[in-house]
């Protein structure tokens, strides 16, 4: 069976995170499932890391072809961390059932971030067959 890819990439200005959140506090829990706010509230640049997840979530709905769409919430899909640190993405709702149409196999993402500017690419490894 062949595999190709498909690519997403995603560039956010850490204080736009800052901004939608304070005017927004519900936004929080609209966007960032339990564990990625526990995840980020550990961490001492909060935003930032919050921030990397926002465009870890906004490549791979690019590289699934489909943006957010109608019956896709942000929590769909989910950025979580192995114990070594190594960014893993879990698709639920929607967006996992449009990945399992696409023939999507996996998701690996890399993030990146200082304190302006958070980066993600997707890669989605796509069965064909």
């Amino acid at each position: 069976m062949a595999t190709r890819i498909a690519v997403g990439v995603d560039l956010v200005e850490v204080d736009r995170i800052r901004r939608l959140l304070a005017d927004n506090p519900a936004a929080e829990q609209d966007i960032f499932t339990g564990r990625e706010r526990a995840y980020c509230a550990a961490k001492r640049n909060r935003l930032a890391h919050l921030a990397a997840r926002f465009a870890a979530k906004e490549a791979v709905l690019k590289a699934l072809g489909t943006g957010l769409g109608p019956g896709t919430r942000w929590t769909d899909v989910e950025v979580v961390n192995t114990p070594l640190g190594r960014p893993r993405v879990r698709l639920s709702g929607g967006a996992g059932d449009r990945a399992e149409k696409a023939g999507a196999s996996s998701v690996e993402v890399s993030l990146s971030h200082t304190g302006e500017y958070a980066i993600a690419h997707a890669v989605m490894f796509l069965d064909e067959g």
